[in-house]
């Protein structure tokens, strides 16, 4: 029974942060510099995991994986929904173009900066890939 009460503690605290970071985006500082909720709580959740991660119960650790693995994959996937063929249609060749020269220029950046670190094929292109085609959280995830 403790070890649930501990998992389920690991599933709220992941909650409390994504209630903690929509509520400061909110605030009218915040909102002139476009800082948006994905954001506000990665970086929450980068502070979390530098500084208390070592401090709270072993028994988390299963409910902040669950969060981390499997809903924050299924929340980018509910977020890419959001962009449909006439969203991209709509934006117009130009932008269409600048995005393509983007995604391209990160997949290259990505697998440069992979061999100067001398990471694996496989691990560079996979992360080069997340940064460029869906950003941020999706590595993360």
């Amino acid at each position: 029974m403790q070890r649930n009460w501990h998992y389920y503690l690991g599933v709220l605290l992941t909650i409390a942060l994504a209630a903690i970071a929509v509520c400061l985006a909110k605030i009218p500082f915040i909102t002139t510099l476009h800082l948006s909720p994905l954001i506000i709580g990665i970086v929450l959740g980068l502070i979390l995991a530098n500084t208390i991660r070592s401090r709270l119960p072993e028994g988390m650790t299963p409910g902040l994986k669950f969060v981390g693995k499997r809903i924050l994959r299924l929340a980018i996937v509910f977020y890419g929904f959001r962009l449909t063929l006439s969203d991209v249609w709509a934006a117009g060749w130009a932008t269409l173009l600048v995005d393509t020269i983007v995604v391209s220029s990160t997949l290259l950046l990505g697998a440069m900066v992979g061999r100067w670190l001398r990471l694996d094929r496989e691990t560079s292109m996979l992360t080069s890939a997340g940064s460029a085609v869906c950003g941020a959280a999706a590595v993360l995830a």
